[in-house]
């Protein structure tokens, strides 16, 4: 297929070299050129602009940093939308607004052209490996002819629905998971200066009801000290804030996620922004007098 991809940052870049590496024939564009290197050695063509990848393309992909790239990207004045023909498609790798995304989609569906929000989890390390998770909105019928390109980066893919499913249901993930993760550097941090290994507390917990995916994950990068900023803190607050803006819209009450976005916000605001979000620890680790970053070097 002759597919266009715009945004090929950490998440996009490794996303769109496995869509070459199974033989398509890639379109690319990104603001920073540097980016777009990798990828034309391996053969993507890059283009002068977000438009241009839609030219012969049969499906778009954006992964794009806010829903207000997203919007003007796609139904700006020289956005997709103003190019493209019916019968194309638009995937959306973004995390963005269900609200946007169903506004796209009603107006790509005006012209003929699908749209599909299909936000992804797992990270850097899952894009690089080909293990992430998709969920997608938009039609079964648009969501069945893509299948096979996500299947190319993606261990599991789901439909949520109708366009904008997807982003609820990210939404609703990356609340839990930073919710999870406050939590995991504080029970980590006072389990281990109240004297416990920190390795018995993290296998006990991890055998018990407190488990979860990021406490494995984010203890076991903790007591490494391998804080590499894979997820910052801006992404962060960017993330949740979608959350807590839809709760609102819906009129549903999420204590819990808008106690976590102030606190994320605050550690942005103090010198985290562009740190891992686990990094956050430090503060904690500077109130409580007690580094619990690197107990563990060698823990697997």
């Amino acid at each position: 297929m002759r597919i266009g991809f715009i945004g090929v940052g950490n998440m996009g870049g490794p996303i769109a070299a496995h869509l070459i590496s199974a033989g398509h024939d890639l379109s690319i564009f990104d603001l920073n050129e540097d980016a777009m290197g990798p990828l034309v050695e391996l053969g993507a063509k890059p283009v002068s602009s977000a438009a241009a990848t839609a030219e012969n393309s049969e499906a778009v992909f954006l992964s794009l940093p806010m829903p207000r790239d997203v919007e003007e990207v796609v139904s700006g004045a020289d956005g997709l939308f103003s190019v493209m023909d019916a019968g194309q498609t638009v995937i959306d790798l973004s995390t963005s607004s269900p609200t946007l995304s169903r506004s796209l989609a009603v107006e790509g569906q005006e012209r003929g052209i699908d749209f599909l929000d299909a936000p992804v989890s797992g990270g850097v390390y899952g894009a690089r490996k080909g293990t992430l998770a998709v969920m997608v909105g938009g039609s079964e019928k648009a969501f069945e002819r893509t299948m096979p390109l996500f299947e190319l980066f993606a261990a599991k893919v789901v439909r949520c629905g109708d366009a904008g499913a997807g982003n609820v249901v990210k939404a609703v993930n990356n609340m839990l998971a930073f919710v999870n993760m406050m939590g995991a550097t504080e029970a980590l941090l006072l389990g281990s200066k109240a004297g416990v290994d920190p390795k018995v507390l993290r296998e006990v917990v991890e055998a018990s009801s407190g488990a979860s995916f990021v406490w494995s994950s984010g203890t076991r990068a903790i007591l490494r000290d391998r804080l590499a900023p894979s997820f910052t803190s801006a992404l962060a607050c960017k993330d949740i804030g979608l959350a807590v803006d839809l709760a609102d819209e819906l009129e549903v009450p999420v204590p819990m996620g808008r106690h976590t976005q102030q606190l994320l916000e605050t550690y942005r605001d103090n010198g985290f922004a562009d740190e891992d979000i686990l990094a956050t620890v430090r503060a904690l680790e500077d109130e409580a007098n007690f580094v619990v970053r690197g107990l563990a070097p060698d823990i697997q």
